[in-house]
């Protein structure tokens, strides 16, 4: 079976897509546009998007020009880390909802923990008040499924035990050489599924050595068995790419890596990231 047809179940039963194209960093109107036409054209389902993107009004344009039935499409959409209140989390849903030309999306999640300009800071009770917007917009069936991102252990103990509905999803960054072991561990524990943005360490990760040599061996590109581990450990990678060969090459997965290669890859520690996607954004209020 082709990866383009095979889903990962959350909790609630909902399916996502094994792998989706990742908009962060792709320009408004043509770039944006076209990259997702032709992600949506070669057969991927899941878009990845983000109001804070500044670009969400060119992925719906895709959406809706592609002819794809809404129900076919699986949408993520984003709470900016800075909107820190039930209100605005709800005034930011309506915002994406407008510009992706939608009038519902599959998973809404909190980007982050804290704001990006106070990544230190202590937002449990404020992030409290986002969660109630998004087990509200759940209830009201506007979302098919709620999560989180970049959330520590800490940080989703604050919202299980405070809320009823456990995030379905946690989105980090998660790659060969920095996999978050832990983390996952945790996750997996509370039937939380993990996506990975940055499945390739921003580039970096396709000049590693061993990667290489390896995927010499399996006769694939270097992306391609980055990306493989990523699902063979249960993720869901999201990589971003704005060029439709290699949107095409990302999906063509249908092979397996060898159980001692993967061990070979688990031992790989190398984040060459001072800090995981820490950027400045336009303010949206």
């Amino acid at each position: 079976m082709s990866l383009l047809h095979e889903f990962y179940t959350l909790s609630n039963g909902i399916r996502m897509p094994k792998i989706g194209i990742g908009t962060y960093k792709l320009k408004a109107g043509q770039e944006a546009y076209q990259a997702v036409l032709d992600a949506l054209t070669i057969g991927i389902r899941h878009i990845d998007s983000g109001i804070i993107y500044q670009n969400e009004q060119s992925v719906g344009q895709a959406i809706k020009d592609s002819g794809i039935p809404r129900e076919n499409i699986f949408i993520t959409s984003k709470v900016p880390p800075h909107i820190k209140t039930y209100e605005g989390t709800l005034r930011m849903f309506e915002k994406s909802l407008l510009n992706l030309g939608v009038d519902y999306i599959d998973l809404y999640i909190i980007n982050a923990p804290t704001p990006l300009h106070d990544v230190g800071g202590n937002y449990d009770v404020a992030n409290l008040e986002v969660y109630r917007a998004l087990e509200y917009l759940y209830q009201e069936e506007r979302v098919a499924a709620i999560g989180v991102s970049q959330f520590q252990i800490k940080d989703i103990e604050n919202i299980i035990m405070n809320h009823h509905i456990t995030p379905h999803v946690q989105q980090i960054s998660f790659f060969i050489g920095h996999t978050q072991q832990e983390l996952v561990s945790y996750c997996n524990k509370h039937q939380i599924q993990i996506q990975a943005f940055s499945p390739l360490a921003k580039g970096y990760l396709l000049n590693n050595p061993i990667l290489t040599d390896m995927a010499k061996r399996y006769r694939k590109s270097q992306a391609q068995l980055a990306l493989k581990y990523v699902i063979q450990k249960g993720v869901a990678p999201i990589p971003k790419s704005s060029n439709k060969e290699h949107l095409l090459s990302n999906t063509q997965l249908d092979f397996e890596i060898h159980h001692s290669d993967m061990l070979i890859l688990d031992d790989i520690i190398d984040d060459p990231r001072v800090f995981d996607d820490v950027v400045t954004h336009k303010t949206y209020r």
